[in-house]
């Protein structure tokens, strides 16, 4: 159901909202995490690196077209909020060009480089046959990965955060089940992992497109609006800059995870498996950020610039107590949180020690995550893009290989780098902000 950000109480508003996403985000996280654990508890140390080193390919390939898709929800959102129904259909059957071009190059791509991204990640040579496997299989996939970002990013610029939880509860279950299929009962290990995966994506869009193919929905849409329309497009550019700062973010944790490779097998594997952990940590801050590209785009489209800035106030109070909570957990119990996806000893105590220094970014990630949804909404997208890369390639990046030289430094020194990097952009981001509050005001002098 469509749902009008730009009435009613604000937090009341934007609560309902994400909730919503809060929970597809944790069904998509527990979808990713199931293959970890399934393979943790079925498979080899060997195979769970394989998978670790693997999804970070896919996870930054998703954060890509992520970002692309954030332009989608921005410009349907505005389009909604302007109520231009007719605009906001061709505006979706642009971006339904755009993403399967993305689609075509990529599943061509992708499988064939899988043995070049697991070099380049320093695959560790007990586990490259598997992550080589991992990203091959699922780079086939990619077709489905794509169309379900872009479903989410087009019901989430008409209000609608119901429908992308109900596809991802889908493939949720179909992951699980598969999972234990494939790499329980079939003994498949890291192949059987990208298998689940692919095949319960592919579910999960089909049933997603049949559900709304029984929808009334809150704007036109025809089969001629399917075709690139070149102002439409430059509009949807939106997301590029987005796109361009979540490929480097990216990049930049792919740096660790491939400086970590170079340690052991168990070291690759505990990092891998906190980052499982982390992306459970960080999904209240994340459904936040995403509601409020949606909230903000709305309401500017509506002229409530105000009540946009005060659901930013909102979202990071809001963001900020559950943060305090996650850092006390995967502070003192990281080990606990390590062991739900490994027996190993060795993994558990490495993934621990990597959890400590992701507990620091569980406070400050409420201030940066609100902030960047805050300005994605806006269309901010190339401040975004600079802080990302700055925070990234500034911070992030030298201060990992900077640890990953002294003989003294463990997994904890090497994960501050990302509290660091974070500390940085909620400085640049509090500094852009005054810049468009005042620009506000003076505009508001003026039409006076």
């Amino acid at each position: 159901m469509e749902n009008n950000l730009t009435k009613g109480p604000i937090f009341k508003s934007i609560v309902k909202f994400a909730l919503p996403v809060l929970l597809a985000l944790f069904l998509q996280a527990l979808y990713g995490a199931v293959d970890l654990l399934i393979v943790g508890h079925f498979g080899s140390t060997a195979d769970v690196s394989g998978v670790a080193t693997g999804s970070g390919i896919l996870n930054t390939i998703n954060m890509i077209i992520s970002g692309f898709a954030m332009g989608v929800t921005v410009l349907v959102g505005r389009r909604i909020g302007n109520r231009e129904p007719d605009k906001a259909g061709r505006a979706i059957g642009s971006a339904i060009c755009l993403f399967g071009v993305f689609a075509l190059i990529l599943t061509i791509i992708v499988p064939i480089l899988a043995p070049t991204f697991a070099s380049l990640l320093n695959a560790p040579e007990e586990a490259f046959i598997q992550t080589v496997g991992y990203i091959r299989i699922c780079g086939f996939g990619l077709l489905f990965i794509i169309a379900y970002n872009l479903l989410g990013a087009i019901f989430r610029g008409i209000g609608d955060s119901i429908t992308p939880f109900i596809a991802v509860s889908i493939a949720c279950v179909c992951n699980i089940i598969l999972d234990l299929l494939f790499v329980k009962q079939f003994q498949l290990g890291a192949n059987g992992a990208a298998l689940a995966t692919v095949i319960a994506q592919a579910i999960s869009v089909i049933l997603s497109l049949i559900i709304i193919s029984r929808r009334n929905l809150p704007f036109t849409f025809k089969l001629s609006h399917i075709k690139f329309g070149p102002d439409v497009l430059k509009e949807l550019t939106i997301g590029a800059p987005i796109a361009l700062q979540e490929l480097l973010v990216g990049i930049s944790f792919m740096v660790i995870q491939g400086v970590v490779n170079n340690i052991d097998l168990y070291a690759s594997a505990g990092v891998g498996v906190s980052g499982k952990v982390t992306a459970f940590i960080m999904l209240v801050p994340s459904a936040f950020a995403q509601s409020m590209s949606a909230f903000v785009a709305q309401n500017l489209g509506a002229g409530e610039n105000k009540r946009a800035r005060r659901a930013l106030y909102y979202s990071i109070i809001s963001g900020l107590v559950i943060g305090v909570f996650m850092f006390f957990l995967s502070f003192f119990k990281g080990d606990f949180f390590a062991g739900l996806f490994d027996n190993s000893p060795e993994v558990i105590e490495a993934g621990a020690l990597y959890l400590k220094a992701f507990a620091i970014d569980c406070m400050l990630t409420p201030f940066l995550f609100c902030f960047i949804g805050y300005f994605n909404g806006y269309g901010k997208t190339l401040f975004v893009m600079l802080q990302g890369l700055i925070g990234a390639f500034g911070v992030r990046v030298p201060l990992c290989l900077f640890f990953s030289k002294q003989s003294w430094a463990t997994l904890f020194h090497i994960g501050l780098s990302t509290p660091a990097s974070t500390i940085l952009q909620i400085i640049l981001c509090v500094g852009m902000f005054i810049v468009v509050s005042k620009q506000e005001k003076r505009k508001s002098i003026k039409s006076k």
